[in-house]
């Protein structure tokens, strides 16, 4: 089941929520979108989810997450601390989808006031119809913050980079854990 947090409480840097479910991606930013094989089968596509929504990969990948939850779930804070020692950024999100379903498990958070990039990131872990598991990262960003600004064509790169380590390190934990 797909739940999208409600309009309501927009607390967003962006207007387009939850616009990483569909495509095209809004114009106006810079789109990403990055598969990475995971692994086959049932196993790893439940290990693979869990390290997602708990957050154990983005730690693992280096990231400082601080989440109200364990789980993700709509409507949670999340803050990832981006960086190393005095030149690390927290960077505040609020989750706008989560998806717990037999083929498709993940979340998409979204910018608030204050982060370096405005838009939106979903994270989702896919199971195909022959077993095969893939880790997808859609994005749509644009800097926000004059350091980011500044970065320029560098942010995008950076973005790719770590969507691609996610990738490894969503592989390696979801086939490490027991029954995968």
């Amino acid at each position: 089941m797909t739940r999208l947090l409600s309009t309501g409480r927009d607390t967003l840097s962006y207007p387009e929520r939850g616009a990483t479910e569909h495509r095209p991606l809004p114009a106006g930013y810079n789109h990403l979108h990055h598969r990475t094989r995971i692994g086959h089968g049932r196993d790893v596509f439940e290990a693979a989810g869990t390290a997602l929504t708990t957050f154990d990969a983005h730690r693992a990948s280096g990231m400082r997450v601080g989440a109200e939850t364990g789980a993700v779930r709509p409507g949670a804070r999340v803050t990832v601390g981006i960086g190393f020692g005095p030149l690390r950024v927290d960077a505040r999100c609020l989750v706008v989808r989560t998806a717990y379903e037999t083929t498709r498990i993940g979340f998409a958070y979204g910018t608030l006031a204050g982060h370096p990039e405005s838009g939106e990131e979903s994270f989702m872990v896919l199971m195909e119809p022959d077993g095969t598991v893939w880790f997808e990262v859609t994005a749509f960003s644009r800097p926000a913050r004059w350091y980011t600004r500044l970065g320029g064509p560098v942010v995008p790169f950076l973005q790719l980079a770590y969507a691609r380590l996610l990738g490894r390190t969503l592989r390696r934990l979801a086939t490490a854990a027991p029954g995968a």
